[in-house]
């Protein structure tokens, strides 16, 4: 007979609503830890693993959602979803440029001043999408986030 395996800090026999809590606690925890430096241009890996766990969180407060109180859910899942969206649409920019990037060896020398030009307007759209995350990032509306999150998982761990 196969054995069930053993998830590191996860009890089989643990309430759903406890296990629910747990997982987005962790998945809270590390949109947190993300979240220095995100706003650097010069570094956009920080802001892909910032939307990482941010679509993670989001994941675990759509699947569990019965187990948290309804409003107070509904209100945190909104604010997931905003952050993610500015993060969104700073990382598309991020990643065009990222990918004409590495087209410009293969371009023909008479395109290149075009593929400058698009990479240029792409820059300036990334800059844009920053200014627009920006609040999305400071570090109080993060600290209510947090806070909001805490509130959820405590009411879940009953």
């Amino acid at each position: 007979m196969a054995r069930a395996r053993e998830v590191p800090g996860f009890d089989c026999e643990e309430p759903f609503a406890a296990a629910a809590a747990r997982v987005v606690e962790l998945r809270a925890a590390e949109l947190f830890a993300h979240s220095e430096g995100v706003l650097d241009l010069d570094d956009v890996e920080r802001l892909h693993d910032m939307r990482v766990a941010t679509r993670r969180l989001r994941a675990a407060l759509e699947v569990f959602d019965s187990c948290f109180p309804r409003k107070r859910h509904r209100r945190a899942l909104k604010r997931v979803k905003k952050l993610a969206d500015a993060l969104g649409e700073r990382r598309d920019r991020d990643v065009a440029i990222e990918f004409l990037g590495g087209l410009e060896a293969e371009t023909p020398e008479a395109d290149r001043a075009g593929l400058a030009a698009l990479v240029e307007r792409l820059r300036a759209e990334q800059r844009e999408a920053n200014e627009a995350l920006a609040p999305y990032v400071k570090p109080k509306r993060l600290k209510k986030l947090r806070r909001r999150l805490r509130k959820l998982v405590k009411e879940a761990k009953g």
